[in-house]
């Protein structure tokens, strides 16, 4: 059943049909999205127990879920439509299972690693013959038209975001899904987080709005977008050694010198920033006790450092002590209890 908790001004809300009477489960699975996410006309396809989960979480103004399901149909009519308004742009992420969508213009069927762009007030129909998983971003009409303008595709409009498409859509999908993931783990993600790198993050809202800004308008425009698509890069990237400016403007698709003038925006460099968070997941990967029969080295190579004498310069700079210095202290630390 739904169970709120504030988090740093966030609202989470989470279901699941564990426990729930048959019979009941669909009504309760309606009602739940009806709060918390879309209200949609559910039917399951078969005679066989219907089973869903969700984990939601709405911020200021757009709202995210994480969604399982067994086979059903969702529909919003437009007499539905009539009686439960929305007001959204709904975006729709496949992760597990084929999916059909029906609209008034046609019909589209979707697989893994694509994600569908529609107006949840005109009439739909979405049906899964199978189990699925996805995640949903929805984003109020006015925030989306301002985001992407004349520029938008047209409605629905499908994106790949499976590892062969964009890093904006990539990006905007693993921000979902690991912002959902770290908060129901008892992780608490801040709205804004500070520092990494020396790089003043936005908030995951304001990153969610301009990965879809960078991903459906322009990316004239985008930095917050940019930033964040750059910032994924680096992270899936970190133990290359050869990661600098030029790659990372080559992944987000603009210069090199836009890039350094998003990044000198926010009071960095993108070299400084990728030194920032090689020394910062060394330093957890020293201390934390999982490693420590890595030698400290190995640990600098690992994480893309040219060579030791650069590690340990540069590591001690940062934290005040060598490398193998803090492994000792965080060791001590534990010891005492």
């Amino acid at each position: 059943m739904s169970e709120p908790s504030e988090r740093d001004a966030a609202k989470l809300l989470r279901f699941t049909t564990r426990g729930i009477v048959p019979n009941d489960r669909v009504q309760l699975w309606e009602g739940h999205n009806a709060r918390a996410l879309i209200p949609l006309d559910i039917r399951t396809l078969d005679d066989r127990p219907m089973h869903a989960e969700e984990t939601n979480l709405h911020l200021p103004s757009v709202r995210i879920a994480s969604v399982y399901g067994t086979s059903q149909v969702v529909e919003r009519s437009e007499g539905f439509i009539e009686a439960n308004p929305t007001g959204v742009i709904a975006i729709f992420f496949a992760t597990e299972g084929d999916a059909f969508f029906f609209h008034r213009g046609g019909h589209i069927s979707i697989k893994p690693g694509q994600a569908i762009v529609y107006d949840a007030d005109r009439p739909f129909l979405r049906g899964f013959n199978h189990g699925f998983r996805e995640l949903v971003l929805t984003v109020p009409k006015a925030s989306y038209t301002g985001l992407v303008g004349g520029k938008g595709p047209e409605l629905p409009a499908v994106f790949d975001f499976s590892p062969g498409g964009g890093q904006g859509e990539q990006t905007l999908a693993r921000l979902i899904q690991a912002t959902l993931a770290d908060i129901a783990n008892g992780r608490p993600q801040p709205l804004s987080r500070a520092g990494a790198g020396e790089l003043a993050l936005p908030s995951v809202e304001e990153e969610l709005l301009g990965l879809v800004q960078l991903v459906l308008g322009e990316a004239r425009g985008a930095e917050t977008g940019l930033i964040a698509a750059a910032r994924n890069h680096i992270e899936l990237n970190i133990t290359d050694r050869g990661l600098g400016p030029a790659q990372v403007a080559a992944a987000v698709g603009i210069s090199e010198r836009q890039l350094g003038r998003i990044f000198a925006a926010a009071d960095t460099t993108v070299g400084r920033y990728i030194l920032g968070r090689r020394l910062e997941l060394a330093h957890r990967a020293l201390t934390s006790g999982d490693q420590d029969s890595v030698a400290v080295s190995e640990i600098g190579r690992r994480f893309g450092f040219a060579s030791p004498s650069h590690f340990s310069r540069t590591f001690r700079e940062r934290y005040q002590l060598t490398p193998l210095q803090s492994r000792k202290e965080a060791q001590r630390r534990r010891l005492q209890g």
